[in-house]
């Protein structure tokens, strides 16, 4: 089936257009047909440029207040397409937001939601998804059998985000439907946890510390790497899990997903947890004693040896340097 029109959830973060949707206009433009953004806030007019730069020709706008956005959208999706304004593809990103609406939309529309996404095909009639299984060792095709809307949710980073030189989109308010009691389900506060530098899944290098640092004391020189490439730490579950570092750190399957120009792998042996979460980068170099470790497999280049004389020495050049 040709895609003559696909929504995208937009998101907003910290006043500017979320990553993952520039990723989502992007990916939408390539299925043909008409790209429109779904958007909650207040400040839709400030963002439209932005959407409208990745391909977003119109831009539907609510206004969810101080309400978590789940129900609202999904009753104001579910109210447009309801009446006759059906979309063929709604896509989400694999966020708490993006989540929410699209559970909810499924339950509404009684329509099929695949999550987990990393690609989105269009083969004649066939609208598939491709995600990930056992832990990023296999890649599948799940293809929709159900009428459209097609509700689909992608991970970050599936895709490449780049403008297409679209204009400004119109944009058109849209009433938020009734919603009962979700109504009383209020965001209070929000707390955006501090960090200096760039953000781990934007940075154009990543350095990631692992297990073989030993102790959480030596982490500090991971911090230190990054800091002097002008990148953002990362780390494995491992050393999440033990408390080394918080959970805002992780690289991996139930972590964060980066595509930086360079990783960084210092003491990581190379599980396929955390591998799904870095093998999208254009250069790996891997820091490891055990010359057998599966991150030697996707490295582009492997230093074998003590993490702890390595990046010591690293540290220094670059320090020389500067």
């Amino acid at each position: 089936m040709p895609v003559s029109t696909t929504w995208v959830f937009a998101e907003a973060l910290e006043g500017k257009v979320a990553s993952i949707t520039l990723e989502l206009l992007t990916k939408a433009r390539e299925l043909g047909g008409a790209v429109e953004a779904f958007y909650a806030g207040s400040d839709a007019d400030a963002m439209a440029a932005e959407l409208g730069k990745y391909g977003a020709s119109k831009v539907y706008a609510t206004d969810p207040g101080s309400v978590l956005v789940g129900a609202p959208i999904a009753a104001a999706m579910a109210a447009q397409i309801d009446g006759g304004n059906r979309p063929d593809v709604i896509m989400f990103g694999q966020t708490y937001d993006g989540r929410d609406v699209a559970g909810r939309l499924s339950a509404k529309l009684d329509r099929p939601v695949l999550t987990n996404g990393m690609d989105l095909k269009v083969e004649g009639d066939e609208v598939a998804v491709q995600t990930a299984i056992f832990g990023g060792n296999t890649l599948v095709k799940a293809a929709f059998r159900s009428e459209p809307p097609h509700l689909a949710i992608f991970r970050p980073k599936s895709f490449a985000a780049e403008e297409g030189g679209g204009q400004t989109p119109e944009v058109v308010a849209v009433e938020v439907p009734d919603t009962g009691a979700a109504r009383q389900s209020t965001v209070l506060e929000r707390h955006v946890e501090e960090h200096t530098g760039p953000k781990l899944d934007e940075a154009a290098v990543v350095v990631s510390g692992g297990r073989g640092l030993g102790a959480a004391e030596k982490y500090e020189m991971i911090e230190t790497l990054a800091k002097l490439l002008k990148g953002a730490p990362g780390a494995s579950r491992a050393i999440v899990d033990a408390g080394w570092v918080p959970y805002a750190y992780q690289v991996g399957q139930t972590g964060k997903v980066v595509k930086p120009t360079v990783y960084i792998a210092a003491g990581i042996s190379g599980a396929t947890q955390h591998l799904v979460g870095m093998k999208g980068a254009k250069n790996i170099i891997a820091i490891n004693k055990d010359k057998d470790a599966p991150i030697f497999s996707i490295a582009d280049l492997g230093v074998v040896g003590d993490v702890h004389k390595v990046v010591p020495k690293l540290i220094e050049a670059l320090q020389a340097r500067s």
